[in-house]
């Protein structure tokens, strides 16, 4: 909706209705404002059904029994109020939602994305974190040939333990479906936001908006405390 459009549209016939009282109370004629009252009703009649749809069938301008107007101004005044206070409502009557903080993403993120985040260089500071989350799953396999998603893949393989590559593992029984289902799952979390994140962070220009970035952090996040929490096998 033209929240502004609106507004004006009831305030102008608010003013036309003191415009009209003024003249009739003066005893001259209100043939001119009569006829612009009556042009401006079915404009101000569609503003106020879309703001409350159980007003189809309320009447604004009517003949009194002496031939003057009768104005139900009050509807149009309580319109007005509405959209001047309908942007607020969004804001101050919205669900309460709950707050994410930074500092509680995992450390191997969130520590190496601190720096950057604070002088507002959110595309760095997602590329820290992913850079982290690397160097430490390498650090818990022991390996430094392989890095990000073709490091997931192998570190996550449902494949045995061979020289040189050891596996991750989710903890709990490797028969169970449920923790198979969290073993692939976690491959492929890993794998997805290497490719779709840390990449772009690498060699893409212009910075991430602040958001986007706090969401790619949460992304990594998740990643780090699946690797974390992953047993090895060697």
């Amino acid at each position: 909706m033209d929240r502004d459009w609106m507004r004006q549209r009831l305030e102008a016939f608010d003013e036309l209705t003191s415009v009209y009282w003024g003249i009739h109370s003066a005893q001259h004629d209100t043939t001119f404002e009569r006829k612009r009252l009556f042009e401006a009703e079915p404009t101000v009649l569609k503003i106020l059904h879309r703001l409350d749809p159980r007003a189809g069938n309320l009447e604004i301008l009517a003949e009194s029994e002496w031939g003057g107007l009768t104005i139900n101004v009050d509807e149009v005044r309580r319109g007005i109020g509405m959209l001047a206070d309908m942007d607020e409502w969004a804001v101050r009557l919205a669900p309460e939602g709950p707050s994410f903080r930074a500092d509680g993403l995992h450390p191997w993120v969130w520590e190496a994305a601190l720096t950057f985040w604070e002088s507002n260089h959110y595309r760095a500071a997602v590329h820290a974190a992913a850079t982290s989350v690397n160097a430490h799953l390498q650090d818990k396999v022991g390996r430094r040939d392989v890095s990000d998603t073709k490091l997931l893949q192998e570190a996550f393989s449902d494949k045995a333990p061979e020289a040189g590559k050891p596996r991750l593992r989710i903890p709990g029984d490797q028969t169970d479906p449920g923790v198979q289902t969290r073993q692939r799952g976690a491959s492929l979390l890993g794998q997805g936001a290497f490719a779709a994140f840390r990449n772009p962070a690498a060699h893409e220009t212009g910075d991430l908006a602040e958001q986007d970035a706090l969401e790619q952090l949460a992304a990594f996040s998740l990643v780090a405390r699946l690797i974390d929490q992953c047993v090895v096998l060697r």
